[in-house]
């Protein structure tokens, strides 16, 4: 057992770190519940086809990434990697398009095998918004200021940069993609094999290639900018006054892209430096096509998801909890007069140790060391007269308190 390790890419979250995480989800739903959202939580594993169709199987994520078995009874499964396709099948297997419009939150752990670093961990963790069945670029503008507001909320909204790009609507889309085909294909010999392999699938997607060679000819590759059609430049035009009228700076990234087919109009990013090459916190898009790929009715969607372990690196540290009632029974007859005022005091909202091995001593010594701010001390002396002896543990004075009056007496050390 001396040797046995977590999992490598895989974390334990225990103190700090946990009131971290905690901090950053309840921050979340916080923001997300005062613009109307409702919770949700997806199983974290789908039928594999929910992920295979959703993210593309020529996708890195699905051709390398993905936690993949079989189960016993022979049905393949998939850990999520993300939580939009979950969502997605549950709004289609749930019948809840009589529901729409819907805005949805979530959070929990995602899986993907990648190689760990700073920032990346093979079981991470991500909050997640999304809107479905509303098509108009209102909902683009809603969601970026949930993202700006639930940033700010974290202290963080000076320390990132919102880039911002429009994917353009399916025909301005297809123009580009025919586009970037009839470039790229004269470059077959200088491609990446990963771009080789999007070449005819999925285009944009070399747009995003971190490989040396690609990103070299990328720089003079046609600019998406010059396909849209005039019904998508209105509704990114739409978008962008949103946000100027709601203050919400940005940077316009053409580069910005996502390379699925079911993705349109608006993408965002909002990035860091930070965090190194791991700069973007949260990060979102338009995907008015994804639940119609999947089965369902036509539904447009809009959504975001932010990576909690990143933002945990950034923020400053949440406030500690409050500190503890520590109360020490001496001898045995003060044991269960002891867990009664232990008990009637949690009720009272008061968060209570209880220290029963050791002499005194040594359990007031330990109360301390775990933060106790006051110490209640019961003994036989003390039943006998319906009292306890009440130590302030950073002062050291005592006094004597009716067991009846213990909670008036701790309303100084709230």
């Amino acid at each position: 057992m001396a040797a046995l390790q977590p999992v490598r890419g895989t974390h334990d979250l225990i103190g700090e770190e946990a009131r971290r995480h905690d901090h950053i989800v309840s921050t979340f739903k916080a923001v997300a519940h005062r613009y109307g959202f409702q919770d949700i939580s997806t199983p974290i594993f789908e039928f594999s086809e929910v992920f295979h169709r959703t993210l593309g199987e020529t996708s890195d994520v699905v051709s390398k990434e993905t936690y993949t078995f079989t189960d016993r009874g022979g049905e393949s499964l998939t850990l999520r990697p993300e939580m939009t396709a979950g969502i997605a099948r549950a709004f289609i297997s749930g019948g809840l398009a009589k529901d729409l419009p819907l805005k949805l939150c979530g959070h929990g752990p995602m899986f993907r095998y990648e190689r760990p670093q700073k920032g990346r961990l093979r079981q991470f963790h991500q909050v997640d918004a999304e809107v479905l069945g509303v098509p108009e670029p209102q909902a683009d503008i809603e969601v970026l200021a949930l993202g700006a507001d639930f940033l700010g909320a974290l202290g963080l909204g000076s320390r990132v940069e919102l880039k911002l790009n429009t994917l353009g609507d399916t025909d301005s889309r297809n123009n580009y993609r025919q586009a970037l085909i009839n470039y790229f294909s004269a470059y077959q010999d200088q491609l990446s094999e990963d771009s080789l392999k999007r070449l005819d699938r999925n285009p944009m997607r070399i747009l995003d290639s971190k490989d040396e060679g690609d990103r070299k000819l990328v720089v003079d590759a046609p600019r998406l900018h010059d396909y849209l059609n005039e019904a998508s430049r209105t509704f990114f035009d739409k978008v962008r006054r949103g946000l100027d009228a709601l203050g919400i700076g940005y940077t316009l990234d053409e580069r910005l892209v996502r390379g699925l087919d079911y993705y349109s109009h608006t993408a965002w990013e909002f990035v860091t430096t930070d965090l190194g090459a791991q700069g973007t916190v949260l990060g979102g898009g338009r995907y008015d096509g994804l639940i119609a790929l999947m089965g369902g009715p036509q539904t447009a969607g809009i959504g975001f998801a932010a990576g909690i372990e990143r933002l945990a690196m950034m923020i400053a540290p949440p406030m500690a909890p409050a500190r503890a009632v520590a109360i020490v029974p001496i001898g045995e007859a003060a044991e269960v007069p002891a867990l009664q005022i232990a008990r009637r005091l949690r009720q009272a909202g008061y968060t209570v140790e209880q220290g029963y091995r050791g002499n005194v001593g040594k359990r007031l010594e330990r109360a301390s060391k775990h933060g106790a701010r006051v110490a209640l001390l019961l003994g036989d002396d003390e039943i006998a007269a319906g009292t306890v002896k009440c130590r302030d543990l950073d002062t050291r004075a005592e006094t004597v308190v009716a067991i009846g009056q213990i909670e008036t007496a701790l309303a100084d050390y709230r």
